[in-house]
């Protein structure tokens, strides 16, 4: 069976995306509920699915617990909390205590829109990663290339606490992977660190891409993690601007196809298992 590592879901009409912007997301401006997501995996080898945050609201994370408790394939939720709040704890401690808090498994801030780049080596954030580790979560990293850096120093900080890289750290896919390449390795040099093949079919240009165009970013998290720290991610229903559900899976089963079954099922299955304790 496969495990999707990271996909979303919300209701327009209960909170705004507001990073749904011009005219090229536009697509993604409608509902996207638990019946959409049944749909997009129906007929496929995805039997269990990880929910994770989309805006900063700390009203959506206990939305997306009680979805958890309620969705038969949803075993996990990455939600949002406010790191660099003095109640940080409180906040966390809140969410795990919920009525459906067992579903919570990690922690997501979406620091690609933070306009510092060293956001993530902040003292006040720090603090926060240090509430998140105590709680025994995980911390999924959403970050451009440019903020690789502050995030190979947090990192180090932590060594107890799993951190998960979503969308292989957006590389620049058909693009100059030098600089990506140099900073993602770094991070994967430290053994707590994770990476989500995913995100990568709209880093592309060329839409839909095809797997000659992603093998280089694929084949270069291979090297740098190994299967046994790769998971796979849909990225659903972002993955739809570029890509359809079922050719995203197809994509990602023909690029690790020369691995062993025991590496495929590594990536499909046991490292999500594993990081999300599904």
């Amino acid at each position: 069976m496969t495990v999707d590592a990271h996909h979303h879901l919300w209701d327009i009409d209960v909170r705004d995306q507001p990073w749904i912007t011009g005219p090229e997301m536009e697509p993604l401006r409608r509902d996207f509920r638990p019946t959409d997501l049944a749909q997009a995996v129906r007929g496929t080898s995805v039997d269990t699915t990880v929910l994770v945050q989309t805006v900063a609201d700390p009203e959506e994370t206990p939305e997306m617990l009680v979805l958890a408790d309620s969705v038969n394939c949803i075993g996990a939720v990455v939600g949002w909390v406010d790191l660099t709040a003095r109640g940080v704890r409180e906040q966390l401690g809140a969410l795990l205590s919920h009525p459906a808090g067992r579903w919570l498994k990690g922690i997501r801030h979406p620091v690609e829109f933070e306009a510092d780049p060293e956001w993530l080596s902040r003292p006040d954030v720090l603090r926060g990663l240090a509430a998140v580790e105590d709680a025994g979560l995980v911390f999924d990293l959403l970050v451009r290339p440019e903020q690789l850096p502050a995030a190979i120093k947090a990192v180090g900080e932590f060594p107890q606490l799993t951190f998960v890289l979503d969308h292989c750290g957006k590389p620049p896919v058909g693009g100059d992977l030098r600089r990506w390449e140099s900073l993602v390795r770094r991070l994967a040099e430290h053994p707590n660190v994770l990476c989500k093949l995913s995100g990568l079919v709209t880093e592309a240009a060329e839409r839909p891409p095809d797997a000659a165009t992603l093998r280089p970013c694929v084949e270069m998290v291979l090297d740098a993690f190994g299967p046994s720290r790769l998971m796979f991610g849909s990225d659903w229903p972002v993955c739809e601007l570029a890509a359809p559900y079922r050719e995203v899976l197809r994509l990602a089963s023909e690029l690790v196809g020369g691995l062993s079954q025991r590496e495929r099922m590594a990536i499909f299955d046991g490292t999500a298992r594993q990081a999300y304790e599904l």
